[in-house]
């Protein structure tokens, strides 16, 4: 169900026996939502924060349910390792999951309030790229396909309470990413040779009956520039299928005994 509420655009989610919660899907007070504010600034672990700078203060307060949360990036030295080469995910018509895995250890949660976790992609530039092999690096092609269909991705174990959600390694490894328009399986949509950052948008359930008057009070929003992607249909730097091969457990088969290989 989709609802305009200015200046937000909301997303009534809801599970059968369950509250809902209102989600502000422009999420407008990110701190995330402009790329050029948050490329300056990679932590490991992020503190949820007010808003931008050009928002009023108190138009983004935000509820002391979601003000003190914190998210920390699992396997950060992984994800580094292949952002400085320049990561690639494939995406396949029948959707393929990503690797590393996006994986992240929260805290600073109500430990009895409920909570929504999901994730959507956003473009990083409008451009198009393709990968040049003679100097091993990523040039810009031209302008960038029109816009695909925006998806969220929301965590199956959605809503639980904040004790859940903090006790163990919340993974996001069902999620997949498809380049069919016309996919139907809840997949995230992306385009191929475009640049995507990742982010993770933490919703408080909200039990009251006018919840959608606060909705931009009740998230959070984290993304981390080292998870940010290529997204193609085949690997193009070599030097990724190596590190994905010898960091992927489930590439095993695909290794050799020869160490100089890597």
């Amino acid at each position: 169900m989709m609802l305009l509420s200015k200046p937000f655009l909301l997303y009534r989610y809801q599970q059968p026996g369950s509250h809902f919660a209102w989600i502000p899907l422009d999420l407008r007070c990110s701190d995330a939502h402009s790329w050029e504010h948050h490329s300056r600034v990679s932590k490991l672990t992020q503190a949820c924060t007010i808003g931008l700078p050009f928002l009023p203060v108190d138009t983004c307060a935000k509820a002391p349910q979601v003000a003190g949360i914190k998210v920390q990036l699992e396997t950060f030295e992984l994800w580094q390792q292949f952002d400085q080469l320049g990561t690639e995910m494939i995406v396949t018509k029948a959707g393929r999951r990503m690797f590393p895995t996006f994986q992240v250890h929260i805290t600073g949660m109500d430990p009895a309030a409920e909570y929504v976790l999901l994730m959507d992609f956003i473009p990083i530039d409008d451009k198009r790229y393709r990968y040049a092999f003679h100097s091993s690096s990523w040039l810009v092609a031209g302008r960038g396909d029109a816009a695909v269909p925006g998806r969220v991705h929301f965590h199956p174990d959605s809503p639980a309470r904040g004790a859940q959600w903090m006790k163990q390694t919340v993974s996001f490894d069902r999620l997949k990413l498809t380049n069919n328009l016309l996919d139907d399986n809840g997949h995230i949509i992306l385009n191929s040779m475009h640049r995507y950052q990742p982010r993770l948008h933490v919703v408080l359930v909200d039990q009251r009956k006018d919840s959608q008057l606060t909705a931009h009070r009740n998230f959070c929003t984290f993304s981390f520039t080292e998870t940010r992607f290529i997204a193609v249909t085949a690997y193009q730097n070599h030097r990724i299928t190596q590190l994905k091969i010898a960091s992927n457990p489930f590439a095993k088969g695909f290794r050799t005994t020869d160490s100089d290989t890597w």
